[in-house]
Formats: structure tokens, C-alpha cells, sequence
């Protein structure tokens, strides 16, 4: 069961105007596979969002044209190029609330975008060197709390709809934290201080649209993640189908 936030979270996504076409799709998609389990629908369409984001796509055309047409906006590409991101952020969180709904997530465990509402965020998120700090590319937090509504555990979820841009960029965080959470000379060369009483898992989830995980510096990439996702109908050795995240956050957070 849903608490109020997070019914208002879906109300708030449905009534986004460009996020319409793309919820109606897998609403659909549930519905037409839930005949059997609606609960195994759920997680299924996890593995769909590459095809119904696509599938959308034509309706965020015609959204972003009319708000040109009515001088909202100037740059449709510029403007599509946002909102290919945050249909993916919103999407996930959708999908990842239906699914809590339904069962197949714990009920103590959340999601948000809002960085602000996870309790000790900054604690776990912030590393110092040298006097300056160092965050985290994050999307998404994937977190549980103790019954006293402190942090138990957490998933930093980084988000691409296309590696070509900062694809890099991604896991460097990563890499410090494990350089601040252990005893080496590079800790102490470049003074770097991380104490948290929780180390985050750190994450990676991919639409993959220009069809590039197969690119071998891509690939090596997933590997300094704890867990990699692909929202798409495959399956690859190196990255897990996005339908898997629910069992990974039930057993790790």
C-alpha cells in the first residue's frame, strides 16, 4: 500500500501533460499482460519503457510543436532533449510505485528525485577533499528507513538516455567513495574525508537509445557500479534488465 506522498507523486506524474501518452502505455501494457498475475505484469513493463518511451515519442512531437506554435517555447530540440530525461526519471518512479503498490517492493522502502527528503543524505552523499566537496551524479534515491524514520540503507541511481554524454562522468564518484571508505596512501595524499554511518550503493540505469552498451569502454563502465540496469527487453552478462531492480532493492536495502 501507498502513503499519501506517494499517491500524490503518480497523481502529479499523471497530470503532467507530456508523461500522459507515456502512462497511458503501460497502464496498457499492464493490463493487457495481467490476466495471468498482475503483479509479474508490473515488473515486466519495467523491461519496457525503451519501447513505450519511443512509442510516446510522436506525442511529445506534437506537445512540443503546439507549445512552439504558442511561443512557450523556442528550441523544440533543445526542449525534447529535457524531456526525453525527465520522462525517463518519471516513468521509473511510476513503474517502481505501482509495483510497491502491488506487492513486489517492501513497503519500507522509497523512492524520490527530491534528494532533500532522504533523511542523512548529505552525510552519505558528500565526500571533502582537500577543504572542497565532491557529489554524486544522482537521479534518483532508492532508500530504506528504520522504524524510527532514520536512514537504514540507500541506492544512488544515476540515469542516461544515452551514453554519449558524460558517460564518464557516472561512476567517478563511485570510484572516490571507494578511495574515502578505505585506509590508503591516495586517501591521505589528496586529503580525503568520508565518514558516513551508511555507505550508499551506487547505481546505473540506461534507456540505451542509440544502442551503444556494446561499445567496449561502455561496457567496462557497468563494472564499477554495484548494479546496472537496462530498461529494455534484453539480456546481456554485463548489465541486468531493469524488471530485476525490485528483487535487488528488496534484498540489499
Amino acid at each position: 500500500m501507498l502513503n499519501k506522498e506517494e499517491n500524490k507523486v503518480l497523481e502529479s506524474i499523471k497530470a503532467n501533460l507530456y508523461m500522459q501518452k507515456t502512462i497511458a502505455l503501460v497502464e496498457k501494457f499492464v493490463e493487457n499482460h495481467a490476466s495471468k498475475n498482475r503483479k509479474i505484469a508490473c515488473l515486466a513493463v519495467f523491461d519496457e519503457i525503451f519501447r513505450i518511451l519511443n512509442e510516446a515519442r510522436s506525442f511529445v512531437d506534437e506537445y512540443l510543436a503546439d507549445r512552439k506554435e504558442k511561443g512557450e517555447i523556442k528550441d523544440e530540440k533543445q526542449a525534447l532533449k529535457s524531456i526525453a530525461g525527465n520522462s525517463f526519471s518519471s516513468v521509473l518512479i511510476y513503474i517502481f510505485l505501482k509495483n510497491k503498490e502491488f506487492g513486489n517492493i517492501r513497503e519500507d522502502i522509497f523512492i524520490t528525485s527530491q534528494i532533500s527528503k532522504v533523511p542523512s543524505f548529505k552525510q552519505v552523499s558528500i565526500i571533502n577533499v582537500d577543504g572542497e566537496t565532491q557529489k554524486p551524479d544522482c537521479d534518483l534515491v532508492v532508500y530504506s528507513l528504520n522504524e524510527d524514520d532514520t536512514l537504514k540503507k540507500c541506492l544512488i541511481l544515476s540515469l542516461k538516455t544515452s551514453l554519449r554524454e558524460r558517460a564518464g562522468q557516472t561512476y567517478k564518484w563511485k570510484l572516490l567513495m571507494e578511495i574515502a571508505s578505505s585506509d590508503n596512501p591516495i586517501k591521505d595524499k589528496y586529503n580525503i574525508g568520508y565518514n558516513p554511518e551508511i555507505i550508499p550503493l551506487v547505481g546505473f540505469a540506461t534507456v540505451n537509445f542509440y544502442d551503444e552498451i556494446n561499445n567496449p569502454q561502455h561496457r567496462g563502465m557497468f563494472k564499477f557500479f554495484d548494479k546496472s540496469f537496462i530498461a529494455k527487453n534484453i539480456d546481456a552478462d554485463f548489465i541486468a534488465r531493469m524488471s530485476t531492480l525490485p528483487n535487488y532493492i528488496n534484498e540489499n536495502l
